[in-house]
């Protein structure tokens, strides 16, 4: 009774404020099938045992963990192009950024290794076709070279790279595009929605586009949506001289990659309707869906939200929830291999009982979604100059996390301290993001807001 009373007192503080949907946490009992090579899979709801005569909403998380580096034969080569902005906005400490971090980061790739670097202004410049890496010294020279001036081409640089990546296309490498930009892209397509279809397209080709947004001037939904679309990484640099950390960072990112080309098929059983998938594009079809996922790095979890309608059922007993089945090709190996599970839950006429099976872990990454949901919202209502219902929505977001890091953070098999953490960085953010709304603030916070919700959704590890 006193989960329960907690978790209505947690939905009651941010339902009139934030106004997002009915919060019925559910975990289910899973059954996870042996784990294979590369990846292990496990499938959780939020509640392993469900109140009879009652339906609703549930969630079910699924994730996917790769097997750390260090325990495989060898890292699988990369085939990098490395896009640099050299338009008249990098100019000075910009550029000079750019240069060391780019040089440093080279460094760290092996005679194994595919690079091509490109950079672009209003035109277009192959530096470094695609090639082994061998001696860097000529290669380091050439962007050492460098300089900024003209405009801003960003769609041909990218699409240049992802050229030179497909010249040497390898489903046994990691295929990669990493985009430098501090500006507006104003010569070609420019648009959120043309980048976005550029990085679907690319995706669909196995090639993930990293973007890096640089100062407060460029675009950051185009860069994001860019970034999402391939299921690459996206980050927020304001300042120059920590280019050289995120392009470590990302060098580390891609190196690091186990398994790519993995698809996901949940089916859900009779009575249990698919309703979306929280922060990803997924398709539905009737109690299907499918998922892809370009690449799942070593010694990482990546985790997907899955929200579900439950039928109303006034039999206690057992019941079948959904079954999840992915293919993935391994990296180590070269071969395509499959992970299932299958989770399940029990109906019981005890409410009591079913307040007490609440996964704290799984409601803990339920909540961060939710709340980056939100995020997104108050950023549209920003835009649309609503400053005072933005503020209003943040704080009381903030107040939402509070509560369920509250709820969920102690007591027996409480969410780990990494999650509770994040629980609490986030609740910061949202307080933060709520007191830098005026003019003055907003193109930083935006960015900054942007960014944490790319990293929420598609869990980047930087």
């Amino acid at each position: 009774m006193f989960a329960a009373r907690m978790l209505d007192r947690c939905v009651a503080a941010i339902a009139g404020v934030i106004g997002i949907v009915s919060f019925c946490p559910l975990q289910a009992l899973a059954e996870s099938a042996p784990s294979a090579a590369a990846v292990e899979l496990n499938a959780e709801l939020g509640q392993s045992v469900l109140p009879v005569g009652t339906s609703g909403k549930i969630y079910l998380r699924l994730s996917l963990k790769g097997l750390p580096i260090a325990t495989r034969k060898e890292r699988p080569p990369v085939n990098v192009a490395l896009v640099l902005d050299r338009s008249g906005s990098m100019k000075g400490a910009r550029i000079a950024s750019a240069k060391a971090a780019a040089n440093a980061a080279l460094e760290r790739l092996s005679a194994r290794d595919l690079v091509s670097v490109v950079a672009y202004n209003h035109e277009v410049d192959v530096l470094q076709p695609s090639a082994p890496r061998g001696d860097g010294h000529a290669l380091n020279g050439k962007i050492e070279k460098l300089t900024a001036e003209g405009r801003t081409a960003l769609h041909a640089g990218v699409a240049s790279g992802a050229t030179q990546v497909e010249r040497n296309l390898d489903e046994m490498r990691v295929n990669r595009v990493i985009l430098l930009s501090d500006g507006m892209a104003n010569v070609g397509p420019s648009s959120p929605r043309e980048l976005g279809e550029l990085g679907r397209k690319l995706g669909a080709k196995g090639i993930s586009v990293s973007t890096i947004g640089l100062g407060l001037d460029y675009n950051e939904d185009l860069m994001q949506r860019l970034a999402a679309a391939s299921d690459g990484n996206h980050a927020f640099v304001e300042d120059p001289e920590d280019l050289s950390t995120i392009f470590a960072s990302e060098f580390g990112d891609a190196l690091s990659i186990t398994a790519k080309d993995i698809e996901i098929m949940i089916e859900c059983r009779i009575g249990f309707k698919p309703v979306r998938v929280l922060g990803r594009e997924a398709q539905i079809e009737g109690n299907r869906i499918r998922l892809k996922l370009n690449q799942l790095q070593g010694a990482n979890e990546r985790y997907f939200i899955v929200e579900l309608e439950q039928p109303e059922v006034r039999t206690p007993g057992d019941a079948q929830v959904a079954s999840i089945s992915v293919d993935y090709l391994d990296l180590s190996s070269g071969d395509r291999r499959q992970a299932e599970a299958t989770a399940t839950a029990r109906y019981s006429a005890s409410k009591e009982e079913a307040d007490k099976s609440i996964n704290k872990a799984v409601m803990s990454q339920v909540t961060t979604q939710v709340a980056t949901e939100t995020s997104e919202h108050a950023v549209e209502l920003r835009d649309k100059g609503d400053i005072s219902g933005a503020r209003k929505l943040l704080q009381g977001n903030a107040m939402y996390l509070k509560s369920a890091r509250e709820l969920y953070g102690v007591g027996a098999d409480a969410a780990s301290p990494a999650t509770v953490k994040e629980l609490r960085d986030l609740e910061k953010k949202q307080n933060e993001a709520a007191a830098n709304l005026d003019a003055q603030s907003w193109d930083k916070t935006r960015k900054s807001m942007r960014y944490d919700q790319h990293k929420s959704k598609m869990q980047q590890s930087y």
